[in-house]
């Protein structure tokens, strides 16, 4: 997830998560995105020598022997086959590997372009298949493919194991590899091998890439035994989620339901700030969500006090495996506040939390600095949120258009 407006914090999962249109979040991410210019000289070959003395000093304090780094480097530069190798990819893919060496999925540094394209995806500008992807239990899975995108319907689902990227293993590989592999022109395909559990074998599903535009949500009444249920689909966390929010807000008010449905089914997450300012919304006071540093100090986010929706009653929200990072946040803080029901299954558990920060040449680098914890302090990182009320939906009910999870919701608003 992020944070935005001081600097954003990404909640992506996302993952990162990303979705592959893509959010990269997710995304998922928690994720604060600091805007924070590093001297970066623009001759790569003068920025490695400038470091190399740099290094040399901070070597007096360990058993590394930096002169192995250059030793690499030039050997490569002098004997690799495919000659010539440009300064500048080994430079990135050095840094690269850095990030990388810390063993987390969720900490990854972006060269120049694939930089770009994260922004583009964190202000909702997204080309591709439209679903985002993560690192579960060392795995690259599906979080969520988001609502009428290609990956929906092509057939792809939540929690789907993707196995193989148009043939190309996917044992491994980062989360910036993958998306980078997705990722395509409007028009062009991808074939992704999956492998969805209880299935007998893999599975080939071919995706045409496309623009995505997906609204982040969607609000209408739903009428039934003579009673008005407001029904809001949250699709993801961009900036401006929380405005839009406030303006569905004014409406429900207006139109004076005797209960609210809040959908995050399939939401992968996003923007941190938006997230608490969406849960404000119904906790007008106390604190949304912790953080929980890598020193054990605790900072928590109180509410942002605007609590329109504060005195609507019963709320319930839906959730499953596809709910991820700032979409728990928001289940967390209405469930802990016994502001929600939760129904549907247990969420997808992205739970740590992300700085991004962009350097003066454009790249950027996303790391893991935290967890973050449900005002109960319930971390749910890896283990997800479990719903009150547990109900699943099945091939056949996919197949025929039903909806027992929705029909669950409405059932418990009219009780």
């Amino acid at each position: 997830m992020y944070r935005q407006k001081k600097p954003i914090k990404l909640i992506s999962w996302l993952s990162s998560v990303l979705v592959v249109a893509v959010l990269f979040f997710g995304l998922g991410y928690s994720v604060r995105i600091v805007q924070e210019a590093i001297s970066t000289p623009t001759d790569v070959k003068e920025q490695i020598v400038e470091s190399d003395t740099a290094l040399e000093i901070e070597n007096n304090n360990t058993d590394i022997d930096f002169q192995l780094f250059w030793d690499v480097w030039n050997l490569v530069q002098e004997e690799y086959i495919d000659q010539p190798i440009d300064d500048s990819t080994l430079f990135y893919g050095a840094i690269t590997g850095i990030a990388a060496a810390v063993g987390d999925p969720h900490t990854v540094y972006f060269n120049p372009e694939l930089s770009e394209k994260f922004v583009a995806d964190i202000n909702g500008e997204f080309e591709g298949i439209g679903a985002e992807v993560g690192i579960k239990d060392a795995q690259l899975v599906v979080i969520a493919p988001l609502a009428n995108s290609p990956a929906e319907i092509a057939g792809l689902k939540s929690n789907d194991a993707i196995i193989k990227i148009d043939e190309v293993d996917t044992i491994g590989i980062t989360i910036d590899k993958a998306v980078d592999l997705i990722r395509g022109e409007k028009g062009t395909d991808v074939v992704l091998t999956v492998y969805r559990s209880g299935a007998e074998d893999f599975q080939d599903i071919s995706i045409t890439r496309d623009v995505i535009d997906v609204p982040s949500m969607e609000y209408e009444i739903i009428e039934q035994d003579e009673k008005k249920i407001a029904f809001v689909k949250l699709t993801h966390f961009i900036e401006g989620t929380s405005v839009e929010f406030a303006e569905i807000a004014n409406e429900i008010i207006l139109d004076s339901p005797d209960g609210l449905i809040l959908d995050l089914r399939n939401n992968p997450g996003g923007i941190l700030q938006e997230s608490i300012e969406v849960a404000s919304q119904f906790v007008p006071d106390g604190v949304i969500v912790y953080e929980k540093n890598s020193d054990g100090t605790e900072d928590g986010f109180d509410s942002t006090g605007s609590g329109l929706l504060a005195g609507i009653s019963p709320v319930v929200i839906l959730i499953n495996g596809g709910s991820a990072s700032a979409s728990e946040i928001v289940a967390g803080a209405l469930h802990d506040h016994e502001k929600a029901l939760l129904v549907g299954t247990k969420s997808f558990g992205k739970g740590s939390v992300q700085d991004y920060k962009v350097f003066e040449d454009k790249s950027s680098i996303k790391i893991t600095i935290a967890h973050w914890l449900t005002p109960n302090k319930v971390d749910i990182n890896k283990e997800g949120i479990a719903p009150d009320v547990e109900i699943d939906i099945s091939i056949e009910d996919y197949k025929n258009d039903q909806d027992p999870q929705l029909d669950k919701a409405i059932e418990e608003i009219l009780k």
